[in-house]
Order: structure tokens, then C-alpha cells, then sequence
């Protein structure tokens, strides 16, 4: 499957630091429904630094994994991989910090919106 269509689907401020990786349709256990399943890698681009070229990528972090909108009544799962960085002569650790998911949640903030009724388009609901 060509990933760059899946680009489409997805929020535009997790594609600006995340590239796609793998799409899976995998089954969820709990409700015999299939799901998608997205990975994403985070770029390597440290952000906020005054050097980066004083620093070194060093992997990846566990994975996060959290729900965007359905796609074509699936339910979404990006599952975001996010870099560490050392710094190469004092060996200090750096990453990059992010604000997709909605606080106390595995929502992104998009599909948290929607649900609370703040991202629907009023001429379409509201009649």
C-alpha cells in the first residue's frame, strides 16, 4: 500500500514532525471489529536547541499510542515513536516535547474536540 495516501487522514501538526512508517489492519480482541493501526516516527529535528549539530540521535522512546478519527467507520490508532538525543561530549539527554494528546486522555486533540462538540461544523449539526 503507497503510505503517502494515508497522509490525507491525518492531522496536519503530527505529519509536520512525524513521518508515516507502517499501516496495519489488525482485529480488535474485545470487539471482533478490524481496526487500523498506524506507526509514526518522529523526524530528526531536534527543536528549541541553540546547537543541534552538538548532538547525536540515539533511538527511539516506547512508543505512545492514541485514537484519531475513524476512517471509513474503523477506529484509528497512531501509535508515535519520539527520538532521544545526546548531547555528544556531556552525554545529556534531550527530546523533544509535544502537545497532541488531550490532558488525562489517548485522544488526540482534534477527535477530543469533536466529541466534546467543539469541531463540528455548526450548518451541518445545528439545524
Amino acid at each position: 500500500m503507497e503510505l503517502d495516501i494515508l497522509s490525507y487522514f491525518l492531522p496536519r501538526l503530527i505529519l509536520d514532525d512525524f513521518e508515516i512508517v507502517s499501516f496495519r489492519v489488525l482485529c480488535d480482541i474485545k470487539t471482533k471489529q478490524e481496526i487500523f493501526e498506524i506507526d509514526l516516527d518522529e523526524r530528526n529535528v531536534i527543536k528549541n536547541q541553540d546547537s543541534p549539530r552538538e548532538y547525536e540521535s540515539k533511538g527511539f522512546l516506547k512508543s505512545s499510542r492514541v485514537q484519531d478519527f475513524p476512517i471509513r467507520g474503523k477506529a484509528v490508532y497512531l501509535k508515535l515513536r519520539r527520538r532521544r538525543w545526546r548531547h555528544k561530549e556531556s552525554k545529556k539527554e534531550i527530546m523533544n516535547h509535544y502537545q497532541y494528546v488531550v490532558k488525562g486522555a489517548k485522544l488526540t486533540e482534534e477527535i477530543s474536540d469533536f466529541l466534546k462538540g467543539t469541531g463540528r461544523d455548526p450548518r451541518r449539526y445545528d439545524k
